[in-house]
């Protein structure tokens, strides 16, 4: 049973109509992430539920969403309400004001009239349920961008009530799901076939202008996942066939030539980066600036695992790595030295830049190395070294960015007036380039 109560839920002030965002406010009216449909939705689902108690949860907040419904739609035709008489307001939306004589009907933002399509109903009670979940968390983003377009206090502050409760019809959904006491990802009746379900096919790959690195997660790796690289691949894996083919099936000519000076390039890079883990400590040590010692500590954790990567690397070429030196990491690492020794009597800012510009010289090195590896991986067909060459060239160029940012946080701490600076949020990064944020400012630690 339904009583309509002459009164909002929440009292609608509008300062200053705008047609336009009222055409906008549609979207929310009887659009596909509107409240026409959320309440639709639950009602129809209460409807076929036979659980009593989330029966009621499913009615009463879809009762609520026609509230909500009414909410918006006196906020809209406040809004349109200059459609009526104004030309240049009828302008913003023709069929509101022509067809529709300036009030609001069934139709989303672009005209399209409201359909039955948009409602998830199921009749399995999780999986409504986890539609609901998704439709609010849709529902809160369209408003939080209706209240950034917003300029009317009125409007915003009704806005900001609908906004906050499509959370708690949310968590209200996510407790009745996590009630349920069903065990993850037991949808329906049918078990998943066991050596299947946590395979993850790696079906994207490629490099450069032909695609993005592939990355690793807890959404491919761990917890029992099974990462299956490019199974389109599959046959050439079978038949021991990595190398480039070509239209015959046959390896091209040269293919081992290239294979024999990748295993070269990664022989070089593997003792660089075993060189460059002895030589990242004292280099940490060496910093003066909290930060800057926190960046080399951190690369050190990553060329460690740069070093067992490039070991993985040589087991799919089916190599074993050998003892040559890399002549290019040892003079950069003899001049980090120097650096290091050079610094000891120089102001800490100075001390550090210059720690910077030589740690910049050695990821400078290694992302032309891992670059040149990766396309002489790429060209011989080795599909999981190239990815794994491209996880490792990530880090590197995120290292090289972290520095470069250190360094100019440095020098601007170092131009304010020392006695007379105020407390100012810093953005720093760490190594794999995220952005934090501080309430104190990067300069010379050591001597306050």
């Amino acid at each position: 049973m339904y009583h309509h109560i002459k009164k909002l839920m929440y009292t609608v002030r509008v300062g200053e109509p705008d047609a336009s965002f009222g055409n906008m406010l549609l979207e929310q009216f009887g659009g596909a992430n509107g409240e026409l449909a959320a309440a639709m939705q639950y009602s129809i689902q209460g409807l076929n539920c036979d659980d009593p108690a989330r029966k009621d949860l499913l009615m009463d907040i879809g009762t609520e969403e026609l509230s909500h419904l009414e909410i918006v739609g006196t906020l809209a035709r406040m809004h349109l309400q200059a459609t009526k008489a104004f030309r240049s307001a009828a302008e913003v939306d023709p069929l509101i004001a022509i067809a529709g004589g300036g009030g609001v009907n069934l139709f989303n933002s672009m005209g399209n009239p409201w359909t039955a399509d948009y409602l998830k109903i199921t009749g399995e009670l999780d999986v409504d349920l986890r539609s609901n979940i998704a439709a609010e968390a849709r529902a809160k983003i369209v408003y939080e961008r209706l209240i950034n377009f917003c300029e009317d206090p009125g409007t915003r502050d009704a806005l900001q009530f609908l906004m906050t409760r499509e959370i708690t019809h949310m968590k209200a959904f996510t407790a009745a799901l996590e009630s349920l006491k069903l065990p993850a990802f037991s949808i329906g009746q049918i078990p998943p076939s066991p050596d299947l379900v946590n395979q993850y096919f790696n079906d994207s790959t490629g490099e450069g202008d032909e695609g993005e690195a592939d990355t690793r997660g807890p959404w491919n790796e761990g917890n029992g996942w099974v990462y299956v690289e490019a199974p389109a691949f599959e046959e050439f894996r079978k038949h021991g066939r990595t190398a480039q083919l070509n239209g015959n099936g046959e390896s091209l000519p040269g293919s081992e030539t290239l294979k024999e000076t990748l295993a070269e390039t990664l022989q070089d890079l593997l003792n660089a980066e075993t060189q460059l883990v002895k030589a990242l400590p004292k280099m940490a040590k060496a910093a003066r600036n909290d930060r800057l010692r926190e960046a080399f500590e951190h690369h050190l954790e990553e060329t460690q695992r740069h070093v067992d990567r490039l070991k993985e690397v040589f087991s799919f070429l089916g190599k074993k790595p050998g003892n040559k030196r890399c002549k290019g990491m040892a003079g950069l690492v003899s001049e980090g030295q120097e650096v290091i020794s050079e610094g000891k009597p120089k102001p800490a800012l100075a001390a550090d830049l210059a720690l910077i510009a030589a740690a910049q010289k050695v990821e400078h090195y290694e992302m032309s190395s891992y670059l040149s590896a990766r396309a002489l991986a790429s060209q011989s067909g080795e599909i999981e070294i190239t990815r794994l060459l491209s996880e490792t060239l990530l880090e590197e160029e995120q290292a090289d960015k972290t520095l470069t940012r250190l360094a100019t946080l440095l020098m601007e701490a170092e131009t304010m007036d020392g006695a007379a600076k105020p407390p100012r949020e810093v953005a720093t990064a760490n190594v794999a380039g995220e952005e934090e944020t501080h309430g104190e400012e990067i300069g010379d630690e050591e001597n306050g």
